[in-house]
């Protein structure tokens, strides 16, 4: 997984996010926008400070950063220091103002935002043997005999209990996930860390797991040669976290409202009606629950 998304050839490093796939962030700007709006109210919270930062861990091309700088009031803008984090180099077009990195930094006062990455940080699979013991998968998804090592072993004990599971059941050991987001908040030292991702919650794990494979806006065989997207939801309660909510609570919090604009307005103001009625459209695509809407916002504070 790692050398398929990240390696010299890997997906990541050849592929915009934007070509394959549509995330919340390129859905539509009422996304960036209600994190602008997040960041405002952090921004009042943290007592307006001389550099607010703006990190966005995964940040694809930009798109998402470039959206948010869009929505934020000038007297924000003028303070916000934005910077994407990203495995593959700095895209060309960015303004000079928006820094890039390979890492998530250290020291920022503000708001780290991960929008669809924890889904893609490389993890061990395994499969139930008919021992009902948990065998590590090999990259062409076979069983490869190797006992779990203790760490491994712990985790999945308390997240993810197999010994209940039937053979032939699958797992996916988060420790890989678990350490790469508590990495990013600790270089928050005032503000908010918030994970947006796809995931469950113990008490619902699937039963064979959730490796997936997107290319070209389909879902694909998760084959780890680089010519895809791999994919595997985040147990989400694993996360260091205070809050967690489901992205509908979470936009309606912000603004985002999928309510059609009252049919009044096409009497008085057509153009506008129809202007609402599209935003309507795009908040309701952002919060249906059976879609982005269902959707997870993983909220830390510190």
């Amino acid at each position: 997984m790692e050398s398929a998304l990240y390696g010299a050839d890997g997906f990541f490093v050849r592929s915009a996010p934007a070509e394959h796939f549509r995330t919340s962030a390129l859905a539509s700007p009422l996304f960036a926008g209600a994190l602008a709006t997040l960041l405002v109210r952090l921004d009042e919270a943290l007592d307006r400070p001389a550099r607010l930062d703006l990190v966005d861990v995964g940040a694809g091309r930009g798109e998402l950063l470039l959206g948010i700088l869009a929505a934020l009031p000038d007297d924000v803008l003028r303070r916000v220091a934005p910077v994407g984090v990203e495995r593959a180099p700095r895209p060309g077009g960015l303004p000079g103002r928006v820094g890039w990195a390979d890492t998530p930094p250290a020291g920022v006062t503000g708001l780290l935002v991960a929008t669809e990455w924890l889904d893609n940080v490389p993890l061990d699979l395994v499969e139930i043997d008919e021992d009902g013991r948990p065998q590590y998968l090999r990259a062409d998804l076979t069983p490869s005999g190797e006992p779990l090592d203790a760490a491994d072993a712990e985790w999945l004990d308390r997240w993810w209990p197999v010994r209940d599971l039937p053979p032939g059941a699958r797992a996916e050991i988060g420790l890989p996930r678990d350490l790469a987001w508590a990495a990013a908040v600790a270089g928050v030292e005032r503000g908010l860390a918030l994970a947006v991702d796809y995931g469950h919650t113990l008490g619902e794990r699937p039963p064979l797991g959730t490796l997936t494979g997107f290319r070209d806006g389909r879902e694909v065989a998760p084959v780890a040669d680089g010519s895809c997207d791999l994919t595997v939801s985040a147990a989400l309660d694993s996360l260091e976290h205070d809050l967690l909510l489901d992205q509908r609570q979470a936009l309606h919090l912000l603004g985002v409202d999928g309510r059609r604009p009252p049919l009044a307005l096409a009497s008085s103001d057509p153009a506008g009606y129809v202007r609402a009625l599209a935003r309507a459209g795009a908040a309701a695509e952002l919060t249906d629950p059976a879609g982005l809407g269902g959707h997870r916002w993983v909220m830390r504070w510190v």
